[in-house]
């Protein structure tokens, strides 16, 4: 299916971003005392973007080749894994603990809710995101059985909807109006289920209406969410391995 080839015809991998992901990675190009390394293809350096775009802070982007991880990386990261970010002498990586430092920094837009039982609330359900929802992706889209892939897609509703019932009713976002932790946290395997799972085992659209639609409708709106999605190639190529296609 792709024809992402090097010169040899040899399938290769995406190393720029595309679409208005490019476009942001060009107004964040100039030097700045807070970077973040990343690579186009990955959800989990997605997350980390998308906060810096919600809370609009000025950094720079710096596109990195994970699988050869260059020298600028592992000296923020020594194994060499993206998202990684370093502000001023200072580095780290893992994304949920980067999306935790940005909002400890108290700047831009909050993700975290003022009340601390709400933020409890946000952190349980970011939780379960890294521990059920994603390796529920994972597992369906890794399948080569087509006898096992029903009863994994059964066990991704499961996930999603436990997440859907402690949502705000009307939404459109997990808290309410307002994108936040939680959305950031789940967007790029949300974004992935049309991109990907769509395409390589028949996940289903949402249904038009319903509160599942108009949480995946918001964050295909959200403005700082677009602005790091790449053309829908990009992602239906970087998924092809893992899919078995």
């Amino acid at each position: 299916m792709s024809d992402n080839v090097d010169e040899n015809g040899k399938k290769t991998y995406h190393k720029r971003a595309s679409g208005r992901a490019l476009d942001t990675v060009k107004r964040h190009s100039k030097d700045h005392g807070l970077k973040l390394f990343g690579s186009c293809f990955c959800p989990f350096v997605q997350r980390v973007w998308i906060s810096l775009e919600v809370k609009q802070l000025p950094y720079q982007y710096i596109e990195v080749d994970p699988y050869k991880k260059p020298q600028s990386l592992l000296e923020v990261n020594p194994r060499g894994l993206v998202p990684a970010l370093r502000h001023g002498d200072w580095a780290c990586h893992e994304s949920t603990v980067l999306m935790e430092y940005l909002e400890d920094l108290n700047e831009g837009a909050a993700l975290l809710p003022p009340d601390p039982q709400d933020r409890a609330h946000s952190r349980l359900w970011a939780d379960h995101i890294n521990r059920h929802f994603i390796p529920a992706f994972y597992r369906l889209l890794q399948s080569q059985s087509s006898d096992d892939q029903p009863t994994l897609a059964s066990e991704l509703h499961t996930e999603l909807h436990k997440l859907i019932a402690a949502a705000h009713p009307e939404g459109p976002f997990f808290l309410g109006a307002k994108i936040s932790f939680v959305d950031i946290q789940a967007a790029p395997w949300i974004l992935r289920l049309g991109r990907v799972l769509k395409p390589y085992r028949g996940w289903p659209d949402p249904e038009p209406g319903t509160r599942w639609w108009r949480w995946v409708d918001a964050l295909e709106r959200d403005g700082a969410v677009g602005s790091t999605l790449s053309e829908d190639a990009l992602y239906l190529d970087s998924y092809e391995r893992y899919a078995g296609e």
